[in-house]
C-alpha cells in the first residue's frame, strides 16, 4: 500500500507478496509495480491517475480521453484489462502500467493507443521484453480473458 496522511510518500509491501508479483510474469499482475505506480502519480501530491510527466506534454487530454475509453471497455467485458483497473484513474493507471511491465508485447498488440501513451509516459522501450514463462496451448490465456491461449494470444506465427 501507498500511505497517506504521516505515510504519505511511503510505500509498505508484504515480502511474499512482492515476489509472487514477480515470479508470474504473464499475469500482468504485480504488487510491486502496483504500488509504486501510486507513488509515481502522486509526485504532484495527487493520486487521481494523471501523473505529473503529463503536465509537461500536450497530451493530457488525449490521456484523459483515453483513460475514459479504456475504463469503458473493461466495464462492458471488452478488455483484457484486469477489472480493478475500471475502479478509478489511479488504479487504471497502475493496472495499465502492471500490464505494461509484465506483458508489453500483449498490449502493443491489444491495446496500441495505450502502450505507445505508456511509452511516452515512462519514456521506456519495453517492446524488447520477453517473457521466458510457456503457457501450453490449451491452458488458460494469462491475460485474463478466460479463453485458451491458442485462441486468444498465442502468436500465429
Amino acid at each position: 500500500m501507498v500511505g497517506t496522511g504521516v505515510m504519505s510518500g511511503k510505500l509498505v509491501l508484504s515480502k511474499p507478496h512482492l515476489h509472487l508479483g514477480f515470479k508470474n510474469n504473464k499475469d500482468k499482475h504485480n504488487v510491486g509495480i502496483h504500488e509504486f505506480v501510486h507513488l509515481v502519480d502522486m509526485a504532484d501530491g495527487q493520486c487521481d491517475g494523471f501523473p505529473e510527466r503529463l503536465k509537461e506534454f500536450s497530451y493530457s487530454i488525449p490521456w484523459f480521453d483515453l483513460v475514459y475509453t479504456k475504463i469503458m471497455e473493461i466495464d462492458d467485458g471488452k478488455s483484457n484489462i484486469r477489472d480493478y483497473g475500471a475502479t478509478n484513474r489511479a488504479e487504471f493507471f497502475a493496472v495499465a502500467s502492471e500490464y505494461f511491465f509484465e506483458q508489453p508485447k500483449m498490449l502493443q498488440q491489444k491495446h496500441p493507443e495505450l502502450f505507445e501513451a505508456l511509452t511516452q509516459i515512462y519514456q521506456q522501450d519495453v517492446s524488447h521484453i520477453n517473457s521466458d514463462t510457456v503457457v501450453a496451448r490449451n491452458a488458460a490465456c494469462p491475460c485474463g480473458s478466460k479463453k485458451k491461449y491458442k485462441r486468444c494470444c498465442l502468436p500465429k506465427n
